[in-house]
C-alpha cells in the first residue's frame, strides 16, 4: 500500500521499520519539527525524522495541520492509509478523511482505558496488572475511535522504558497484520464504560511523594524511568532514582531509616537500588552513599 507515516519519538521507529520491511511504500513521513537539545542546544530532528531520512523517505515537519495548504498537500499524496504512532499533533477532519482507508493509530493501552498522551506511565502509576496496545481507526475525538486489533501484556515490575519497547514492537506487528488484510479486522467500537484519561506527565510529578504507600512510590520510580526521571532532593542536590524496592520500615514519610538509604513512606518503606547524581553516571545506592553521605534521620524532600 501507499502509506503516509506520522510519528515522532523512538516509540514510533520500530513501526516505520516494520512497514518498510513488509514492502509498503512510505510516500512521506510526517514528524514534529526539530527541537533544540543537548548542551549546545542544536536543532535536533526527531527519532522518526532521522530514521526516515536514513531510509531515503521524504519527510515533512509542519508545526500544524490546521491550515488549508497543509491539508491539501496531505491529500495530494493519495495515500491508501496513514499510520500514526505518537505523532503529537491533532489531525483535523480533512486529514483523517483523506486516505482511502483513513488513519490508523497505534495506541499503547487497552482502550477505552488510558486515552491520551501518557498511557504507559499512567497504567504503571495506577497499579494496573496489565496493559496492551491496539490498532485504532482514528476519528475526531481523543482516542475514541473503534479498535481493529489489540494485544495484552502483564505489567509486572517493568519500567515505562521497558514497556514502551515491548508495546512498540507488538504494535508494529499488529499494524502489519491489519494492513495485510483490513477486511479481516473490522473496526469494533470501544466499550462505553471504563473510560479513563492519561494526561501528559508534568515534570513536577517526578518528585517522589513519600507520603504515599511504599508500593505507590516504587511505581513512581518505574513510571518515570527513563523520563522524566523520579527523584528526591537532599542538601540542595537532586538525586534521580532509577530502581527501588519495597521493604519493611516505619517512620515519618521521607525520613532515612538506616545506613542503606531505606526511606520511610506513608505506609512501609522503599530502598533505592540504582541512583544518579547530577552530572554523574548511574550507580548503586551504596556507591552514592560513599561519596555523598545521607545519614539516618535525614529528611528527604
Amino acid at each position: 500500500m501507499k502509506i503516509v507515516f506520522m510519528g515522532t519519538p523512538g516509540f514510533a521507529v520500530p513501526v516505520l521499520d516494520a512497514l518498510v520491511e513488509a514492502g509498503h511504500e512510505i510516500v512521506t513521513a510526517y514528524s514534529q519539527p526539530p527541537r533544540r537539545a543537548g548542551r549546545g542546544k542544536a536543532l535536533t530532528p526527531s527519532p522518526v525524522q532521522a530514521r526516515a531520512e536514513a531510509l531515503g523517505i521524504a519527510t515533512r515537519t509542519p508545526v500544524s495541520l490546521k491550515d488549508a495548504e497543509a491539508q491539501a498537500a496531505f491529500a495530494a499524496l493519495h495515500a491508501d492509509a496513514a499510520v500514526v504512532a505518537a505523532y503529537g499533533l491533532i489531525l483535523p477532519r480533512a486529514v483523517l478523511d483523506a486516505p482511502r482507508l483513513g488513519c490508523l493509530n497505534i495506541h499503547a493501552s487497552l482502550l477505552p482505558r488510558w486515552r491520551g498522551a501518557a498511557p504507559i506511565q499512567r497504567a504503571i502509576l495506577a497499579g494496573d496488572a496489565e496493559t496492551g496496545v491496539g490498532i485504532m481507526q482514528m476519528e475526531a475525538g481523543l482516542d475514541t475511535g473503534p479498535v481493529r486489533l489489540e494485544a495484552r501484556t502483564p505489567i509486572d515490575a517493568k519500567t515505562a522504558g521497558e514497556l514502551t519497547e515491548e508495546l512498540a514492537a507488538t504494535g508494529a506487528r499488529l499494524m502489519v497484520t491489519v494492513l495485510a488484510d483490513p477486511g479481516a479486522h473490522p473496526p469494533v467500537p470501544q466499550p462505553e464504560h471504563g473510560v479513563t484519561h492519561a494526561p501528559k506527565i508534568a515534570k513536577a510529578e517526578a518528585r517522589l511523594d513519600f507520603a504515599q504507600r511504599a508500593d505507590a512510590v516504587e511505581r513512581q520510580v518505574r513510571a518515570f524511568n527513563p523520563a522524566p526521571g523520579a527523584y528526591f532532593e537532599f542538601a540542595g542536590e537532586r538525586v534521580r532514582v532509577h530502581a527501588a524496592e519495597v521493604v519493611e520500615g516505619n517512620g515519618a514519610p521521607g525520613t532515612v531509616l538506616d545506613d542503606a538509604l531505606t526511606i520511610a513512606c506513608g505506609c512501609g518503606a522503599i530502598r533505592p537500588v540504582t541512583v544518579q547524581r547530577a552530572g554523574r553516571g548511574v550507580m548503586q545506592a551504596g556507591e552514592l552513599l560513599r561519596g555523598f553521605a545521607i545519614p539516618p534521620g535525614s529528611v528527604l524532600a
